[in-house]
């Protein structure tokens, strides 16, 4: 077992954070961990990378592709801490369409968790702020439909989050 990997199980997340910035030779382990599947390491590791990182962290671009195509296989949690990473993130725009299909098949898994449901709205939002055609879709998975499991808190946030955009939508 890594030094890292011991840290992910058995330290509160303050210890992480001062141990992955002061040993950044470790970081590329993190960001591995993160894509892996390898619990639970693996999302102890994203969750403590999204404390880690800087906008758009060069140390992370190369792990992109590989972020998204391990998104749909991956548990809600961790999920939803890929996702937060790839929100800090500068995409391509091929990279993008691709998480922009991902985040779309989470929002509408009404199944899933909340908080992996309002993460990849957050994407499905910005990309309609970025591309304005995209925000004809937004009245559609706005419906009752897709807000109907969620906690009313987490509806209200959706609410505001389109309100505040000031695109289509309810």
């Amino acid at each position: 077992m890594t030094e890292l990997k011991h840290l992910l199980t058995s330290a509160y997340k303050d210890e992480m954070i001062v141990f992955l910035t002061s040993h950044p030779e470790h970081f590329d382990e993190a960001v591995a961990l993160a894509v892996a599947d390898d619990q639970p390491y693996s999302w102890r590791a994203a969750w403590l990378l999204f404390d880690c990182m800087e906008e758009s962290d060069p140390r992370i671009t190369r792990y992109i592709p590989k972020m998204i195509r391990a998104l749909p296989d991956r548990a809600d949690g961790h999920q939803r801490e890929l996702l937060k990473i790839l929100l800090r993130m500068e995409l391509r725009e091929t990279e993008e369409s691709r998480l922009f299909d991902v985040c779309l098949s989470l929002w509408e898994a009404i199944h899933k968790s909340p908080s992996v449901r309002l993460t990849a709205f957050k994407f499905i939002l910005k990309m309609a702020k970025k591309y304005p055609e995209l925000a004809n879709e937004l009245a559609g998975l706005t419906q009752e439909w897709f807000l109907d499991t969620l906690a009313p808190g987490v509806r209200k946030s959706i609410s505001r989050m389109v309100a505040a955009s000031r695109l289509p939508g309810r």
